[in-house]
């Protein structure tokens, strides 16, 4: 298993009273497959992936990667060298072009980049569908799809075996929807990336290998 979710408990305290997000939650994830966590507004799925990136922090419970506790890691240092993160709103730096949106994360990573990194970052963009002449432009004057293909490059920038994704479709059109999840297939099977995508769409769910329904804190294995 490349990622383990342990016993992960989150709540928000009310007084004397406690609203759990999650209760006691577990999930293993291996690389070579396409995970959907399926679940509807509110239903907690944005927090579980906010704790399996290290973006938050469980009241009790352990995230592992590669049986390794992430707090030991450092969550950040887990972050910068293990993960790559992509938002519903991409995220980017609007006043960077394309290729420098993906340079970025090559210049904090710890993990080995080539020195030609410029090549590298358009060679990924090359590969997701965003051809030189766009990789060149400002994001903002992108389109969403286009926004959103960037934001994978980015995530892949640093040769990560985890992609985690939350809700990557939601600004797209059903066309460019399918794309991306094309891409998100892809990446699992012929790269043996892990990607794990949190989302509302039993459409996507369906295409994935593996689906997790989460509901009232609740996460649950599809069989």
């Amino acid at each position: 298993m490349i990622l383990e979710a342990k016993n992960l408990n989150y709540y928000y305290q009310d007084g004397e009273n406690r609203r759990y997000i999650l209760r006691d939650t577990n999930a293993s994830f291996e690389k070579g497959k396409f995970y959907t966590i399926l679940g509807h507004s509110g239903s907690g799925k944005t927090t579980f992936m906010a704790l399996l990136s290290a973006l938050d922090e469980p009241h009790s419970g352990n995230v592992l990667f590669h049986g390794q506790d992430i707090k030991q890691i450092g969550y950040e240092k887990y972050r910068r060298n293990n993960v790559g993160i992509i938002f519903q709103s991409y995220n980017l730096v609007p006043s960077f072009t394309a290729v420098e949106n993906v340079l970025v994360p090559m210049s904090i990573t710890e993990n080995e980049i080539p020195k030609d990194r410029k090549n590298v970052a358009y060679n990924l963009l090359d590969y997701i569908g965003i051809v030189k002449t766009k990789a060149d432009r400002f994001v903002n004057k992108l389109s969403g799809g286009e926004q959103q293909r960037v934001a994978i490059a980015r995530a892949l920038a640093t040769n990560v075996e985890l992609i985690l994704a939350d809700e990557p479709t939601g600004n797209l059109d059903e066309e460019m929807e399918q794309e991306i999840i094309d891409i998100f297939t892809k990446l699992a099977h012929e790269h043996q990336k892990c990607v794990i995508v949190v989302t509302h769409s039993n459409e996507i769910a369906q295409q994935s290998d593996q689906i997790y329904t989460l509901k009232k804190g609740v996460l649950t294995k599809h069989e």
